[in-house]
C-alpha cells in the first residue's frame, strides 16, 4: 500500500511515499513543491496563487503514486499568528487534495512524528533526516523538507501497523 507522508508550508511542501508492505517499509518517491511567484498585477493575491500551485502540484502526485492513505503533520502554533494562519491556510490545501480523490487523510503532530522516527520528540531536522536515510536507504539524497515528509509516511505506516495488530 503506498502511502504519502505531507510537509505542508506556502513556500516548501515536502511530499514523499512510501510503499508499506507488512510490517515492511520501501522507498518510492519523494520531492518538495516549491511554487514560483508570478508577477502580481492589480488585486491578485500572491497566497491564492501559491495555494493553487500547491493544490495543482499534489493533485498530480496523487495521480502519479496513487496513494492508499495521506499522512498530513499538524500546524503548531507560531510566534507570529499571520504566519501561522497562512501555514494553515497551505495545510488545507495538503488535506483537501487527497480528501478529495477518497482517500483518508490522518494527522500526526511534528513531536509524534519526530518520535517515531527517532525515538526523540524532540529531535532535530538533522537527526530525522538521519533517520530516514537509514529507514529508507533509496531516499538518501532528499532535502529536509522531503525528509520531513517521509517520516510523516513513516509514522504513519507505524501507527497503522500498530492499529491493523490490535484492531
Amino acid at each position: 500500500m503506498n502511502i504519502i507522508g505531507i510537509d505542508p508550508g506556502l513556500n516548501h511542501t515536502g511530499w514523499g511515499v512510501i510503499d508499506y508492505n507488512g510490517g515492511h517499509m520501501r522507498f518510492v518517491a519523494a520531492g518538495v513543491i516549491a511554487p514560483t511567484i508570478p508577477v502580481m498585477t492589480g488585486g491578485e493575491s500572491a497566497l491564492a496563487v501559491r495555494l493553487a500551485h500547491l493544490f495543482q502540484a499534489l493533485h498530480q502526485i496523487i495521480r502519479d503514486y496513487a496513494p492508499a492513505q495521506a499522512a498530513v503533520e499538524e500546524t503548531f502554533a507560531n510566534v507570529n499568528p499571520v504566519s501561522t494562519l497562512r501555514l494553515g491556510h497551505a495545510r488545507a490545501a495538503a488535506m483537501l487534495v487527497p480528501a478529495l480523490a477518497n482517500i483518508p487523510v490522518f494527522e500526526y503532530t511534528a513531536n509524534k512524528v519526530k518520535k517515531a522516527v527517532t525515538s526523540n520528540g524532540h529531535a532535530d531536522k538533522n537527526q530525522v533526516q538521519m533517520m530516514v536515510r537509514r529507514l529508507l536507504p533509496a531516499s538518501a539524497t532528499q532535502s529536509a523538507d522531503a525528509a520531513d515528509a517521509l517520516a510523516v509516511a513513516i509514522c504513519h505506516a507505524h501507527s497503522h501497523r500498530l492499529t491493523a495488530q490490535t484492531g
